[in-house]
């Protein structure tokens, strides 16, 4: 259904009013606290004082794991062929491009009217896209830098995985069917750190997405065939603490003897053997890993629809075996110039994205978004076709939010967000 809800800083009265919609919407991106779910100790009956304390904390009233994911599309939409018409509950229509969501039209919200004011451009000028991108999931104003002195928000993706991350092996788990970029300029003075990621751990530290589905699969269950992977994924980790209690005992031996700066240095890369460390130890602490059977994905699809369609797969299967309840996946970073031969449009997208008002281009664009639209509803489709731990499924105990950073993509606006 269509929400009226714009964030306007400048309306504190309409704030005040959207106050307690927001604080509904913001509650479903934090419901997140929750302990693993085993069917074989899940409630046969739940009282009404159980079922809430269960949402407090929060599972499902069934006491099943509630999950988060985010989908980033690139370069804006077609407004006219995007937003459903009607007057919202449940009596709206679906234009054209969400046709594909027909059959989970009770199970959608589509959200109109938000608006990303540190995404605009104000005394920093062009850098549209790269804006776009990092303050999708940040909201706060980029410092504008192509150098290593980056600064952004911490995400809302890891403002859950900090609350609920130690309860499952991996606390997030980021994803693309792009490429990665960490340094280097990309966006009228933007570092493409800004442009590559919608993910960040902290203002100074993006998590760098992983492109290839075999490597996510290998790092969730481990190498090898079915059958063979849980005593892999189980020497991995013994690997892993030898090679952990070596670098550790190495840094204790050369703390001593280093100069202030490279102190720092040190410091800075301990850290993230720390990091390593502590996953290493949820690992232990949740148990084995389940092994879901089937082949490992080959590598990346030359296909650009058979790389969304097996990384859609990766996060079905991250959830279905609670390896994580938080996940991003970004279809093409903002400002991707990429064909789309699968549907017969040999232009550059960002390229349409510049339409001018041009039907052709415009009818075009639609056709990407449309292309976007099917694969979204697929995943959807998926989760809601896969039994959780409670009977459910696991669309119904999960939040898939799906939008972008541009509006439109000719004016490079921030405001009206495609947001479902």
């Amino acid at each position: 259904m269509t929400t009226p809800n714009r964030l306007n800083s400048d309306a504190i009265a309409r704030q005040a009013q959207l106050s307690a919609s927001r604080r509904h919407f913001l509650r479903g991106l934090g419901a997140a606290i929750a302990l693993p779910a085993f069917e074989s100790i899940l409630p046969r009956g739940i009282n009404q004082a159980v079922a809430a304390s269960a949402r407090n904390l929060g599972t499902s009233p069934t006491g099943a794991p509630l999950r988060a994911a985010f989908l980033y599309v690139p370069n804006g939409v077609n407004q006219t062929a995007w937003w459903p018409t009607g007057e919202g509950g449940t009596d709206f229509q679906l234009a054209p491009t969400m046709q594909p969501l027909a059959a989970l039209k009770d199970k959608i919200q589509v959200f109109k009217g938000l608006d990303h004011l540190n995404a605009t451009g104000g005394k920093d000028g062009p850098g549209d896209h790269a804006r776009a991108s990092s303050t999708f999931l940040t909201g706060v104003r980029i410092k504008k830098t192509s150098g290593s002195d980056i600064h952004a928000g911490v995400s809302v993706d890891q403002l859950i995985a900090q609350k609920v991350g130690h309860l499952t092996r991996f606390p997030s788990l980021e994803l693309t069917c792009d490429g990665v970029r960490k340094s280097g300029g990309c966006d009228s003075g933007y570092s493409c750190a800004y442009d590559f990621n919608v993910s960040w751990r902290t203002p100074t530290t993006p998590m760098p997405p992983e492109p290839n589905p075999r490597m996510v699969f290998e790092r969730l269950f481990g190498s090898g065939q079915a059958g063979e992977r849980q005593k892999n994924f189980a020497r991995r980790i013994e690997q892993q603490k030898s090679i952990l209690d070596f670098v550790l005992d190495d840094a204790a031996e050369l703390q001593g003897k280093l100069a202030f700066r490279d102190k720092d240095k040190l410091d800075e890369y301990l850290t993230s053997v720390r990091e390593i460390e502590s996953r290493i130890q949820r690992a232990e602490k949740v148990g084995e890993v389940k092994d879901p059977g089937g082949e490992t994905p080959a590598g990346v699809p030359a296909n650009h629809r058979d790389h969304i369609r097996v990384m859609c797969d990766m996060m079905v299967l991250a959830f279905q075996t609670d390896s994580t309840r938080v996940a991003t996946l970004i279809f093409a970073h903002d400002g991707s110039n990429r064909a789309f031969p699968e549907i017969g449009i040999p232009e550059g997208h960002h390229f349409l994205s510049h339409h001018q008002g041009k039907t052709d281009r415009l009818e075009k664009v639609a056709q990407i978004d449309l292309f976007y639209m099917q694969e979204y509803a697929r995943f959807l489709e998926k989760l809601d076709q896969t039994k959780d731990v409670d009977g459910r499924s696991l669309l119904h105990n999960s939040m898939i939010v799906y939008g972008g950073g541009n509006g439109d993509g000719s004016r490079h606006n921030h405001d009206n967000l495609p947001f479902i």
